[in-house]
């Protein structure tokens, strides 16, 4: 029998390379949300929420004023950020409207709602939750039925002032 990973396990934290720190605080810390854990000078930075040492590391010590990679190039295709609630995600949303910060998408995927941005270097980043499990689609074979719908932003967002 093939080996599988145990099923608790999970991605602990992305270090991203950015070109400049400060920019990238900005809609990490700022914007979205999270909290600086520690600083390695002017170069790298520890972020997290709810007081992890860190889910997002950001350091400038190979890509310091670079540009970013061409769309076509392998690499990350995005981080996902996943929200606790539907409520979360709505808040969130509301933040990248008043902050004027464009999305590049946004989808109901069956098993998750989800908003598509990029950071200031363009590397892709997914705002998302996750439904309840037993709401999830399936096949009549029992497996995922996930798919990319529209999401209706405007009942996300009465999801954020309670409406």
């Amino acid at each position: 029998m093939a080996y599988k990973i145990p099923a608790q396990t999970r991605i602990g934290h992305v270090h991203l390379k950015v070109s400049d720190l400060q920019k990238s605080l900005d809609f990490y810390v700022g914007l979205l949300g999270f909290e600086i854990t520690t600083l390695y000078g002017s170069q790298a930075a520890f972020i997290s929420a709810g007081g992890y040492h860190h889910h997002i590391g950001l350091n400038t010590w190979h890509s310091l004023g670079g540009k970013p990679a061409p769309e076509t190039a392998p690499g990350l295709y995005h981080t996902a950020i996943l929200y606790p609630t539907r409520k979360d995600l709505a808040v969130a949303l509301q933040r990248l409207i008043d902050a004027g910060y464009p999305l590049s998408g946004a989808a109901d995927h069956g098993v998750s709602e989800a908003l598509y941005l990029d950071d200031p270097d363009g590397n892709g980043v997914e705002l998302y939750w996750d439904r309840p499990k037993e709401e999830w689609p399936s096949k009549p074979d029992g497996s995922l039925d996930m798919y990319t719908k529209r999401l209706d932003l405007d009942g996300l967002l009465k999801e954020a002032t309670g409406q």
